[in-house]
């Protein structure tokens, strides 16, 4: 019961984090290796996936119902991303996260550079007008974006927020927001490789779901309040602990 007193937590605290600017696994993951160092590995993931899925989903409801989403660009990258996802899950055994550290590393630090210097970045929602080309920018993105899931995964809602915002030039919370449905997806796709081999700890996962519902819908109310400034400052700030934990994991 203290096991799952402690995760549910953390799960609330990962939902509330990841509905606003995306970066839950950073808490929700590191907690359940901690919490359940002799469970295996497979199944920890797999019970995470759970419990964000729920957390996502309730986060993606909450901002529908109160920021208006282009579904023309968001409905291809979230069956991209779906579909990627499973080849990324496919040749994780080939690439090996000491080769992708390195490479992601540097990427979130050139964005978090790029979102600093360029002050009004995601500030200012003026979205481009959704064509063919935008739609298969989207395909690109989403698929990119969901094998990296599947293959990797830390920052993939942080990608997708920079990306939708580079791109489509939409705000933070319209970003964040795209990115949620776009997460759905991935997380999807990852259960089903997970639920059919028994590899969810559900007297785990089901108390950190609710837990990870209850942030996401606290984090989507806070985001929704603030605004699209706030959740650039949490934004920031995120990018700068991915940049903190992918260093210390690369020295040690």
């Amino acid at each position: 019961m203290m096991d799952i007193a402690v995760l549910s937590l953390f799960a609330f605290a990962a939902g509330l984090i990841d509905a606003a600017v995306g970066g839950g696994g950073l808490i929700q993951i590191p907690a359940l290796f901690n919490v359940l160092p002799s469970a295996q590995p497979a199944a920890l993931l797999g019970s995470n996936k759970l419990a964000s899925v729920c957390g996502t989903a309730f986060a993606a409801r909450s901002f529908i119902r109160k920021v208006t989403l282009d579904w023309g660009l968001i409905v291809p990258a979230a069956l991209s991303a779906f579909v990627m996802s499973f080849a990324g899950a496919a040749t994780v055994s080939l690439v090996p996260p000491s080769l992708m550290r390195p490479a992601v590393l540097v990427l979130i630090v050139l964005m978090a550079i790029y979102t600093f210097c360029k002050k009004d970045f995601g500030t200012l929602h003026k979205p481009a007008k959704i064509g063919r080309r935008e739609q298969c920018l989207a395909v690109v993105i989403g698929g990119a974006i969901g094998f990296y899931d599947g293959l990797f995964g830390p920052g993939t809602g942080s990608f997708l927020i920079f990306l939708f915002i580079r791109f489509f030039a939409l705000d933070f919370l319209h970003a964040s927001a795209s990115a949620k449905v776009v997460n759905i997806a991935t997380n999807l796709a990852a259960l089903v490789f997970f639920v059919p081999s028994g590899n969810v700890l559900y007297a785990i996962a089901l108390p950190m779901a609710v837990c990870n519902i209850l942030g996401a819908l606290t984090g989507t109310w806070l985001a929704v309040r603030k605004g699209a400034g706030f959740v650039r400052v949490l934004f920031l700030v995120l990018l700068c602990v991915l940049i903190a934990k992918l260093s210390w994991d690369l020295l040690n």
